[in-house]
């Protein structure tokens, strides 16, 4: 990490801050954690909005982390795939969709996911237009309000566009994964 891990005595935090958080992660705080409690509001903010992202959310835990692991590869956010990419295989998605994914966002010619199918395509292609290019085009836009209701697609979209700001606060902190 480009800046020291938090610790206790470098930086007191109020104990249900800290609580709260190890609550959060089952026991053990991340070294995302520990970049975060350099500052109170920040940290006491993010643990409560991602917990709402990541499990409070009603649209497709798997889809939702096909998103995230779409923003991870192509922002270069290894910290981000090495958590969610086993988050995905648990909410039912596959290996083989992770290879796919990872050909598909590595490629810049401009064709589909290859190897992907249905929802799943869809999302990464909206999950790479959201990540590379900010604006959606208004056909991709269209499939999605096909596919999904609009609390699914608000839902879906907020989880791509949050783990787009995770990307780039681990990228730019040099955030690690755990040893």
């Amino acid at each position: 990490m480009r800046i020291p891990d938090w610790t206790p005595e470098r930086k007191p935090q109020p104990q249900d801050l800290v609580q709260a958080i190890l609550e959060r992660r089952g026991g053990e705080l991340l070294n995302l954690d520990r970049a975060l409690l350099w500052s109170e509001p920040l940290a006491r903010g993010w643990n409560t909005y991602l917990k709402n992202v990541r499990t409070g959310l009603g649209a497709s835990r798997k889809l939702r982390e096909l998103g995230i692991c779409t923003v991870a590869l192509i922002t270069g956010a290894h910290y981000e795939y090495h958590h969610h990419a086993p988050d995905f295989l648990a909410a039912g998605g596959t290996q083989a969709s992770l290879d796919a994914l990872q050909e598909f966002t590595k490629a810049r010619d401009g064709r589909g996911p290859v190897g992907l199918a249905g929802d799943e395509a869809l999302v990464a292609l909206y999950a790479l237009q959201m990540t590379r290019d900010v604006k959606v085009d208004d056909g991709l836009f269209a499939q999605m309000q096909e596919r999904f209701d609009t609390t699914e697609l608000v839902e879906i979209t907020a989880a791509i566009a949050t783990y787009n700001m995770v990307a780039r606060f681990l990228v730019a902190l040099g955030v690690s994964p755990e040893e």
